[in-house]
């Protein structure tokens, strides 16, 4: 049984490229991406749910667990990287990238503290998983999937860590070590009208 690393569905924000504060919901574009995505996990052995506590990605895991009949347990763990003082500010006119930043912007989390919380998520993941008999489902944002690839999961030769991560996309991991990944980035349950959109924001 695996771990399932899934980003929440698309926001309003995130499409027009802004940084999102805390309390941003999912668009009706982002809950039915939601609502394809947990249709596709129906058949999987899930025992439970993950989730940042994050409204986004709550709404994201709140329609796969009611089509899959399962729990919702919520982590502030899993929220995304605070930008402090530049959310809701439009990523395209700040003067540098803050998705790469290292330093922490005025009210926010520089990444040190951002990988060290990731870390502490992962942690925790495996324990929940350890306690379980079938798959755990994380549902989170863009950067905490990637951080956790590229930190916490063994990629197969040639693999490289997504340059950008698609909304309500599905990535499965081993929850031993090494941890390998058997699928990254996977939204083939989208179709024309829930597509993700490539040019909004892979972090939020």
């Amino acid at each position: 049984m695996s771990l399932l690393l899934i980003r929440h569905g698309e926001t309003a924000l995130n499409a027009a490229r802004v940084l999102q504060p805390a309390d941003t919901p999912l668009s009706g574009r982002g809950i039915a991406q939601a609502e394809a995505l947990a249709e596709r996990l129906a058949g999987r052995r899930i025992a439970l749910i993950l989730s940042s506590d994050l409204p986004r990605a709550l709404r994201t895991a709140q329609a796969i667990a009611a089509r899959c009949c399962l729990a919702v347990e919520t982590t502030p763990l899993l929220q995304e990287r605070n930008f402090g003082d530049l959310r809701g500010q439009p990523y395209d006119t700040l003067p540098s990238d803050p998705l790469r930043m290292r330093e922490a912007p005025p009210n926010g989390e520089s990444t040190a503290a951002f990988e060290a919380r990731v870390a502490a998520a992962f942690a925790l993941i495996v324990r929940r998983r350890a306690l379980l008999s079938g798959d755990l489902a994380v549902v989170t944002h863009g950067l905490v999937i990637g951080a956790l690839i590229e930190r916490h999961v063994a990629l197969a030769a040639g693999d490289t860590r997504p340059a950008h991560l698609g909304n309500t996309s599905l990535s499965i991991v081993e929850w031993q070590p090494p941890h390998a990944a058997s699928l990254l980035n996977c939204t083939r349950h989208l179709d024309e009208g829930t597509g993700d959109d490539a040019r909004a924001l892979s972090g939020g």
